[in-house]
């Protein structure tokens, strides 16, 4: 009986659909270096070189990442909360900007060199055409930049800036933070943009609470998340 992984994703790939799923769920779902999921195949007994994992991240991981993010239009919140944090690439400052809904799932980002209302325009415009509608408030910092785009862009959305309420947004930088350290640093603007763009959707499928709800409750909503990802990864037996 044949399976999916003899899929056409996986086709022309020496190793099996599992062990590629389960390499770009390592590197994408966990603060790890491409060179520590090199070591925790090898574990297993699966050699395969960082480069390999590498291109096997950028490969399947932007194909399942494009996937989740079909799956999730028109099911995100529609209080947005929008934030910018600078990123130093080879000296140069780089802005990440962020919007994340009021459960903390990550709606868009976008790599960009300023931080001014032309910047802020350009994600709200990619905020509309990926959410197909706009929010029923945007919630910010005192940036300027924002008020002005959104009158241009948003006119009709209520606006809240205030900085202490922006915090479901800041603490969304936290993972990348993290992975920059990792990997000692982004080597380029275009990298840190392919990277956000598959890290944060696979993030959001693993965004499960583990506050203020039962034990068992989380277990489920863990499951079906993995489910999901064996899904999306055609991992299923036909």
């Amino acid at each position: 009986m044949p399976s999916f992984a003899r899929a056409p994703l996986y086709r022309r790939h020496r190793f099996p659909a599992d062990v590629i799923a389960h390499a770009v769920w390592l590197y994408f779902r966990f603060p790890l270096s491409l060179r520590m999921v090199e070591d925790l195949l090898a574990a297993r007994g699966i050699n395969v070189s960082h480069q390999t994992v590498k291109l096997w991240a950028e490969k399947f991981g932007r194909h399942f990442a494009n996937d989740i993010r079909k799956r999730s239009v028109g099911r995100l919140g529609d209080k947005w909360h929008l934030d910018e944090v600078v990123i130093t690439i080879a000296g140069k400052k780089n802005w990440l900007w962020r919007a994340v809904d009021q459960d903390g799932f990550v709606l868009d980002v976008l790599v960009q060199s300023r931080r001014n209302t032309k910047a802020a325009k350009r994600l709200m415009r990619k905020l509309l055409k990926g959410q197909g509608r706009p929010p029923r408030v945007m919630i910010t910092d005192k940036l300027r930049s924002y008020a002005a785009a959104k009158r241009e862009i948003m006119p009709g959305v209520g606006h809240r800036s205030h900085k202490g309420l922006n915090n479901r947004a800041e603490n969304s930088h936290q993972p990348i933070r993290r992975r920059e350290r990792i990997m000692t640093r982004f080597k380029s603007a275009q990298q840190l943009q392919r990277f956000v763009s598959i890290h944060d959707p696979i993030a959001n499928l693993f965004n499960v609470p583990r506050h203020d709800i039962p034990s068992v409750h989380h277990r489920e909503l863990r499951a079906t998340a993995m489910q999901m990802w064996s899904d999306i990864a055609h991992l299923k037996v036909a």
